[in-house]
């Protein structure tokens, strides 16, 4: 299979989509701080502190780590799907000699290649906006006399990062190219089961380890806040390991969820098939739910700790924020949304990525369903219930989470903090939880569901009865 055949498959033009979003968000917070930076260095009163530079160095390196981190997933997913649409052909490959690690190193290969064309793509749009955005900025501010290059090597590191991080997703989401089988060549492509999931004993207690381990570096940074800022380090940690543990075990912890949530569409033909389908195969549906979780664990979590963090300032002020401290927490806020939203607009490219794989991949068994007596306007229903169903479960779940890790990082930082005029600490403090936001979140992933089906129902009815019995 050459270049040009495979990268027109549907999956790697949004996997390109995904690395491109990463690299130039990547670009255009490295030139923003380094602007920032060169006008501290142009002001007299500012140019001899460092501390606001490197503040805003490293809140550039957690939100470029952030993206990148939700386009691995992303992008791991993608793979992960797509290779189970090729199980058969790969069995077939196996049949007549190649080797399984052959064919995961041509996955892999394909994933750099994909990576190095979206970095490529979001290094020149990243440099194009930062050069516009400066521009911009400086004439709307009058700012006269920073001098600034937006051509630096600096640049080049998100681009490397975000191909070789496609290269290593790619790879890693190509792992069942090692249990393919050339037996498999006679069957058909299928998703692992859940009973085939649950049995992956490795994999599932390193998810469970992670997850403890997580949690308890989380309690520990929450504990250490209570006598200084600095639990917030050890909280982080706690939630990278602990959401990674989430990430690696979603096939484990998710299909519960999902039983769950499958109540809530009745007990019709269409709402009952929708509702088996998303939990027959876990791992296909927990790949389409967890990069929702992602996006909505993220947003949430800033607003919640912002919230929690104005609590706070509100207790220390004596019951009322003053101006000149809320104007710039707004402000803060509304930029640290923005920028994490960026997070969110890649895991929803990914949602609808593998609603997409995954009704091209089965739209032999959707033919069935319509020669079995199921209409068209039912089979697109099923679709829909479907991305619903996935989608319901992932917003509730982010929320929580969301509310979980924002609460734990604003108290880890803030425990310690007066928190009244008698200088007596903040202490543990309930989770301020802003509902507008939240509402907000559940309103956009609902259009985001829809948008993301309009494809995939389309796709669904395409192929007919008498066409899906002949490829039985």
């Amino acid at each position: 299979m050459n270049a040009r055949h495979w990268l027109r498959k549907r999956g790697m033009g949004a996997s390109i989509l995904v690395s491109a979003i990463s690299t130039a968000f990547g670009v255009v917070l490295i030139s923003a701080t380094g602007y920032i930076g060169a006008m501290l260095k142009a002001d007299p009163a500012l140019g001899d502190s460092g501390t606001l530079a490197f503040v805003m160095s490293f809140i550039t390196f957690v939100l470029v780590g952030l993206a990148v981190y939700v386009a691995a997933i992303v992008t791991a997913n993608t793979f992960a799907t797509v290779v189970a649409g090729r199980t058969r052909q790969i069995a077939l490959l196996r049949l007549i000699g190649a080797s399984a690690r052959s064919q995961r190193a041509a996955v892999a290969r394909q994933g750099l290649v994909v990576g190095a064309i979206g970095a490529g793509i979001g290094l020149v749009a990243g440099v194009l906006g930062s050069v516009a955005g400066i521009a911009v900025l400086a004439r709307l501010l009058g700012i006269q006399g920073v001098g600034y290059e937006v051509l630096q090597p600096a640049l080049l590191a998100p681009a490397v990062i975000v191909a070789l991080t496609t290269w290593a997703a790619a790879w890693a989401g190509s792992r069942r190219v090692l249990t393919v089988t050339p037996l498999q060549a006679l069957g058909s492509s299928n998703e692992s089961s859940r009973e085939e999931v649950v049995q992956r004993t490795g994999r599932n207690v390193t998810a469970v380890v992670l997850v403890a381990i997580g949690v308890g570096l989380l309690a520990g940074g929450i504990a250490l806040g209570l006598i200084s800022p600095l639990g917030v380090a050890v909280a982080f940690f706690g939630g990278v390991l602990s959401f990674t543990g989430i990430a690696v075990g979603a096939a484990l912890f998710m299909p519960p969820l999902l039983r769950a949530t499958g109540r809530m569409f009745g007990r019709s033909a269409v709402a009952r098939l929708a509702s088996e389908n998303a939990l027959r195969y876990p791992e296909r549906s927990s790949r389409m739910a967890i990069g929702v979780v992602i996006g909505v664990t993220l947003v949430t979590m800033f607003a919640v700790a912002m919230e929690s963090a104005k609590v706070v300032f509100t207790k220390a002020a004596g019951g009322t924020l003053p101006p000149e401290l809320a104007t710039p927490l707004d402000a803060f806020a509304g930029i640290m949304m923005a920028l994490v939203g960026v997070s969110a607009v890649i895991a929803a490219v990914g949602l609808v990525n593998l609603l997409t794989l995954g009704v091209v991949q089965r739209q032999r068994e959707l033919g069935l369903l319509r020669a079995l007596g199921l209409s068209t306007g039912q089979v697109r229903r099923v679709v829909l219930l479907e991305a619903a169903h996935v989608t319901i479960t992932a917003v509730v779940t982010g929320v929580v989470l969301g509310v979980a890790y924002g609460w734990a990082g604003a108290q880890s930082l803030l425990g310690a903090v007066a928190a009244n005029p008698n200088h007596e600490k903040a202490g543990l403090v309930w989770p301020a939880i802003p509902v507008p936001v939240v509402v907000l979140i559940v309103a956009a992933t609902a259009v985001l569901t829809l948008v993301a089906a309009v494809v995939p129902t389309r796709l669904a009815t395409r192929v007919s009865p008498v066409e899906a019995l002949a490829a039985a």
